[in-house]
């Protein structure tokens, strides 16, 4: 585990983020990391096609999880 330094602003919008999305500060700015990563990784996909793929690399059924 390392430490990170991000300025005032950025901090402020993860934590803004975090009480959205119910994860931590530190679980928001990892996803926002990791996300950020693989959009670098795979340019021509869009966010959806991103969620997609790693749904389904952690072999879940979303129409399970939402009833459907």
């Amino acid at each position: 585990m390392g430490i990170v330094k991000i300025g005032d602003e950025l901090h402020g919008e993860i934590r803004k983020a975090s009480t959205v999305m119910v994860r931590s500060i530190n679980a928001q700015a990892e996803y926002w990391i990791k996300i950020g990563m693989l959009a670098e990784a795979n340019p021509t996909m869009s966010f959806s096609d991103i969620m997609r793929d790693q749904m389904k690399l952690a072999d879940v059924d979303v129409r399970k999880a939402v009833g459907g």
